[in-house]
């Protein structure tokens, strides 16, 4: 009898939210995983948990996303890649937008989805079955006012995704992206807004956002369908966010 080999991924983000959700669902599905992200404590915590195996890196920085990349391929092939580490910081209107929170942006959701991507394209062809996925937001394709720098930011994202995914069919690999809506996670509104008061605000009144589980869980989904099978792009958002402008929100 042939023994199948278990696939294998490499989620960055992974120490807390969405990417460690996702950590979690694809370990259940009975993929290998490799955590990245730059907090080890937390990775080491997750590893733990579930049986993954915790890389500290930074996508932000050549050497460190080099070193992994080195340090991750000594020890067998990848057959996915999750470009989840992003964030939102600041919402500032255009006129006064911070130059800083705008490049931090841009370098972590974009240039770090790139230099993920470069890193372990070689070996994403050469498994035959990879993918590429990559988390977005609904706020790639929605405008809002305090929002430019992360619609910007996102935007490329996008745009990333959408061009790697003509490139790369020929080679067999898989791009998908995610983009989620309303999303209540313990740290990306408060990342952004810096204050917890301000961060439980976004969320007042709406029933029921979407949690870092609903999103992991069409992320593996994706990546379980058989390799034929390419989802270009799903957006979900909670039942309560019709738009991105119209959110039902109770007792308000």
């Amino acid at each position: 009898m042939t023994e199948i080999t278990p696939k294998r991924a490499v989620v960055t983000g992974a120490s807390s939210g969405i990417g460690a959700a996702a950590v979690r669902a694809l370990r259940a599905s009975g993929w290998d995983v490799v955590a990245v992200a730059r907090r080890a404590d937390r990775l080491q915590a997750l590893a733990e948990e579930t049986g993954a195996v915790a890389m500290a890196a930074d996508v932000t920085d050549d050497a460190s996303v080099a070193r992994l990349a080195s340090e991750v391929l000594a020890d067998g092939g990848v057959d996915a890649l999750i470009n989840n580490a992003g964030g939102a910081f600041g919402l500032d209107p255009v006129a006064t937008g911070s130059i800083s929170d705008w490049q931090r942006m841009y370098d972590v959701n974009v240039l770090g989805a790139l230099r993920m991507t470069q890193a372990f394209l070689p070996a994403l062809r050469d498994s035959g079955r990879g993918s590429v996925l990559l988390l977005t937001s609904t706020a790639a394709s929605t405008a809002y006012e305090g929002g430019a720098g992360y619609c910007a930011a996102k935007s490329g994202e996008e745009m990333l995704a959408r061009t790697l995914r003509l490139e790369e069919a020929e080679h067999n690999v898989r791009v998908i992206e995610i983009a989620p809506g309303m999303v209540r996670t313990e740290e990306f509104s408060l990342n952004r807004l810096g204050d917890p008061a301000a961060a439980d605000k976004v969320y007042a009144g709406v029933k029921k956002p979407l949690t870092a589980e609903d999103v992991a869980e069409v992320m593996a989904f994706s990546l379980n369908l058989p390799h034929h099978v390419n989802l270009d792009q799903v957006v979900l958002r909670p039942l309560a966010q019709a738009a991105q402008h119209k959110v039902i929100r109770t007792g308000q």
